[in-house]
């Protein structure tokens, strides 16, 4: 490595340092070890290696960088703020506080330049994944012979935590499996967790552990700048897989009393800590501390990352010029464009009744598939089960990224990250699928997903305990209640072809998550959903079924058991009663309609209300009321078939009206 380059490194080292402790200080909360110990690799990433354009951060062919380890925030705010991001330095000294840009662990959206959120252990290799594997679907789609429009890498930073999570082996194989050749992981080896030495809870091999997923792995001094630069350097020149760089670091470096050891990995170092480790660092005692050096080295790199990007932007034009096919595909991908007619579309497309909901899911899925581009889809190895194959679409491979369809084997929690990471791009649609009990191993990754708003569609089928006999270890009951807490996550469970539709629709029009819970067994088509979006689905809740005069009984359904509580109404109608019927395919949607709107559905007084839903009652009382009846499955189901399961859990026609009429 050049010697000045190599000094100025040093610098930004140190400034990296003063600003991370401070910082870490100021707020008297955070996590000081990692940034102390990875300085040098931060300040190499963004004073050499990286190849990006801070004063454009959404450029589409930038190289991104994912702090996987989120509680090192500020390392990775140290280096936005130096590198010339839109991260003032008072937002460095609102670390940690209300309305900042600075949040405790990083957020995509919050802050110029982070582009992912982070902080649950693990989750952020599975977005650099995600990402490196969209990039690679981005270059089989649009570059050229004459044209390479996506060259970039992904970065990843992660520590031990990360890499003990289970996430971290789903993704570190399956990446290995794809041969991501633009994936570069970086392995914070300190040696040190928050309780403690490592060696106190984990003796495994990493190294050999990545080798044999495949990845090409080196081990270097992560102080050692020439040491980075020469790994770093042949990545950048000769990548052909996954690579693990083991970076041996020393957490909370240069803290006399701290260094080594779990004391600085979660809390401040203390005001005569701070102090005693900027002198053994040969630091300016200087709160939020930048030497002018380091301002003008970046000064002059932002002219070399901006001529970067305008190069790009002139063979971008060339390609542009030469393949307006292709550039038409690309816009629409970018701005997530879906036809303007797609509602009118999905309405006539015709499907038979009775219908599975995963199979009419699959129905819409390729009628919309030709129209989307930027639609992919995958599956936890179940997509014969759960119905996501694009039937005239090709599988991803190591050989071929060309295809739309990801398999994902069996690594459900993965599959959800790099669900995110592959959002992330820009200019993907993912949706993924897997049975909706097993919506528990993604729960985490579905949350973070909300957490950023990010446009990912989850097909969960095998909805109920009426997937029969398979029984309860499958059977979801507590699930849509779960999914239903999680802010900003559409959860959809439609009751039949046309719902099915309007649910899809909505999962494309929606800028953020949406999870389909689908059904196993056939269902008929009901009179009454056959609305448009704006009087359906798109509503949350809505009458299907208007009384004659002042209503003795509301039924509230969702999926499956709207046609049941269709049934028993007409039961009741025969015996002269009044009946409305509501179908809540989802509850976030309702709650966002106006106050006039909710009420002129569930309001006043309409009889006895009955919420029918084979899923645990918890979240209905808040539309029945505490004296409204709910017929739901409070219990784990069984091992029988459908029709003996409805049965003996009450879901007939003949036990509701027991229920109710006595």
């Amino acid at each position: 490595m050049d010697n000045e380059l190599k000094k100025n490194l040093e610098k930004i080292a140190g400034t990296i340092r003063g600003l991370a402790m401070d910082g870490v200080q100021k707020a008297n909360s955070g996590h000081p070890g990692l940034p102390l110990g990875c300085a040098e690799i931060g300040a190499y990433l963004y004073g050499s290696f990286l190849k990006h354009n801070p004063k454009d951060s959404t450029w589409i062919n930038r190289d991104r960088f994912v702090l996987s380890a989120g509680h090192g925030s500020m390392l990775l705010y140290s280096c936005l703020h130096l590198s010339g991001f839109k991260l003032p330095l008072e937002e460095l000294r609102a670390f940690r506080q209300l309305h900042s840009h600075t949040p405790g662990h990083p957020e995509k959206g919050d802050t110029d330049g982070v582009e992912t959120t982070t902080g649950p252990l693990g989750q952020g290799i599975g977005h650099a994944a995600g990402m490196a594997l969209g990039i690679k679907m981005l270059q089989a789609r649009f570059n050229t012979e004459s044209h390479q429009i996506f060259t970039s890498k992904v970065v990843a930073l992660a520590g031990d935590g990360c890499l003990m999570e289970g996430v971290s082996a789903e993704v570190a194989s399956l990446a290995s499996h794809l041969k991501l050749d633009n994936l570069i992981l970086i392995w914070d080896d300190n040696k040190v967790t928050l309780d403690g030495p490592l060696k106190d809870c984990d003796s495994e091999d990493t190294k050999k552990r990545f080798e044999a997923y495949g990845f090409d792995v080196y081990q270097v001094d992560g102080s050692d700048f020439d040491a980075l630069d020469a790994v770093f350097s042949k990545v950048r020149a000769n990548q052909t897989r996954p690579v693990l760089i083991a970076a041996r670091t020393i957490i909370g470096k240069g803290s006399p009393h701290k260094q080594g050891t779990s004391k600085a990995h979660g809390e401040p170092l203390g005001p005569e800590e701070l102090i005693a480790t900027k002198e053994a660092l040969g630091l300016p005692l200087e709160d939020f501390y930048v030497p002018q050096a380091v301002t003008a080295y970046f000064e002059k790199k932002l002219v070399q990352d901006a001529a970067l990007e305008e190069a790009w932007d002139k063979d971008y034009a060339l390609w542009r010029a030469s393949n307006p096919d292709l550039a038409k595909t690309f816009d629409q991908m970018q701005q997530q464009k879906i036809p303007e007619n797609l509602e009118e579309i999905l309405r006539a497309l015709k499907m038979k009744s009775p219908l599975a909901g995963r199979s009419a899911a699959n129905e819409v899925i390729n009628a919309v598939s030709p129209l989307l581009p930027q639609l992919i889809g995958g599956s936890a190895d179940l997509s014969g089960s759960d119905k996501t194959m694009m039937k005239d679409s090709g599988l991803v491979s190591s050989d071929s990224f060309i295809g739309r369809n990801i398999k994902y084997g069996i690594r459900e929690f993965g599959m959800a990250t790099m669900a995110c990471g592959l959002s992330a791009t820009g200019m993907f649609l993912p949706y993924i699928g897997t049975f909706l009990t097993f919506s528990d191993y993604m729960r985490n990754a579905i949350r973070l997903a909300c957490l950023m708003r990010l446009p990912v569609i989850y097909q969960f089928t095998h909805d109920s305990i009426f997937l029969g006999e398979d029984g309860p270890t499958h059977q979801p009951v507590e699930h849509y209640a779960a999914l239903r807490a999680i802010p900003r996550l559409h959860f959809i469970r439609p009751a039949d072809n046309n719902e099915v539709k309007m649910a899809w629709f909505s999962a494309l029009k929606y800028h953020g998550p949406t999870a389909l819970a689908l059904s196993r067994q056939n269902l008929p088509d009901i009179s009454g959903t056959d609305v448009p979006y704006s009087e359906g689905v798109g509503r949350g809740g809505y009458i299907v079924k208007k009384e004659e005069r002042k209503p003795d009984f509301t039924f509230f359904a969702t999926g499956s058991e709207l046609s049941l509580a269709m049934n028993v109404m007409l039961e009741l109608e025969k015996r002269g009663k009044s009946v409305r019927v509501v179908s809540m395919p989802c509850f976030a949607i309702f709650d966002k309609q106006s106050d006039a709107y909710k009420q002129s559905v569930i309001g006043g007084d309409l009889g006895t209300r009955v919420a029918v839903e084979a899923g645990v009652s918890f979240g209905w009382h808040k539309y029945i009321g505490l004296e409204g009846i709910a017929i739901c499955q409070d219990t784990f189901g069984a091992s029988a078939p459908a029709s003996a399961l409805a049965k003996e859990f009450g879901f007939t026609v003949d036990a509701i009206l027991e229920r109710l009429l006595g």
